[in-house]
């Protein structure tokens, strides 16, 4: 393992240098926030995608409910 502790002191060495070049007053998300951000778009498409397949399968007729018609007409059942 110290081989990779060697490797990535060496990164980060090289990179600081790059650092203090960008601007300290801007802000970005860089690549982590890019790809973060697609990771969530891909999981809303998904979820958006199940839920027009599940709202196609609903059925939005109500059955009527033969109760209800009788109180609402008690004269129509009286004969």
């Amino acid at each position: 393992m110290p081989d990779m502790s060697a490797s990535v002191s060496l990164a980060v060495t090289h990179l600081v240098p790059l650092a203090k070049e960008v601007d300290e007053n801007k802000v970005t998300p860089g690549v982590l926030g890019f790809i973060v951000f697609a990771v969530m778009a891909l999981a809303v498409w998904g979820l958006m995608k199940s839920m027009s397949k599940h709202m196609g399968k609903v059925d939005f007729k109500e059955a009527s409910d033969p109760k209800a018609e009788q109180k609402a007409d008690p004269a129509a059942h009286q004969g």
